[in-house]
């Protein structure tokens, strides 16, 4: 395992048991950037880098009881937090790094991606292989429940001409590994990048 998938195990785990504690009013804005994503009864969607499993609850929602839910992570105290809560209910729950994910081509509907993006340490082949999962007109929303500023804030530190999450750094981005960027809102309430695979 490499050195970047050890930091971010480490990272996680250290705050894999209180995670939901810290930050416990994020529920309506996951719910808010499901329902963006525009699922369907019975679409099938991955969210990636899943955590505690915040998003799992509306994804099922929307998708019913005849889609399907799979929530990975490369962190196992975030898997086992996220069953601790009770969140493995709603989908299927997979140790599984993004980088390498054990999903057919082109078999998803969607990916949801909660806070996902900073910790890739290789975004563009990462986001491609996100491409590979998803069928062709599928989506991928990038979120965080808090815009980049404020999550800067948070974090003490100044957003920078490098952000990735910069509107001007993503599309780029996201144009080279597959996908082509819908939308794009950050402000301090949210972040959430909407974009579309092509074909």
């Amino acid at each position: 395992m490499s050195d970047d998938h050890t930091h971010v195990q480490e990272f996680f785990a250290a705050r894999a048991a209180d995670w939901d504690s810290r930050f416990p009013d994020d529920g309506p804005a996951y719910a808010a950037a499901v329902t963006e994503l525009g699922l369907r009864t019975g679409d099938r969607v991955l969210d990636a880098g899943c955590g505690t499993g915040r998003a799992l609850p509306p994804l099922r929602t929307a998708v019913g009881p005849s889609g399907a839910v799979l929530g990975m992570d490369l962190t196992p105290a975030m898997l086992r937090a996220a069953v601790r809560a009770g969140r493995h209910r709603d989908g299927r729950l997979l140790l599984a790094d993004v980088a390498a994910l054990p999903v057919r081509s082109e078999s998803l509907d969607a990916v949801f991606a909660a806070g996902l993006i900073a910790h890739l340490p290789r975004p563009a082949r990462n986001l491609r292989e996100l491409a590979r999962v998803v069928r062709p007109g599928g989506t991928l929303a990038l979120f965080h429940p808090i815009g980049r500023a404020a999550l800067a804030a948070r974090q003490g530190r100044r957003i920078t001409s490098d952000d990735l999450r910069a509107e001007g750094n993503l599309g780029p981005l996201l144009a080279g590994s597959g996908w082509h960027m819908a939308s794009y809102v950050d402000e301090d309430a949210r972040f959430l990048a909407l974009a579309v695979r092509g074909g």
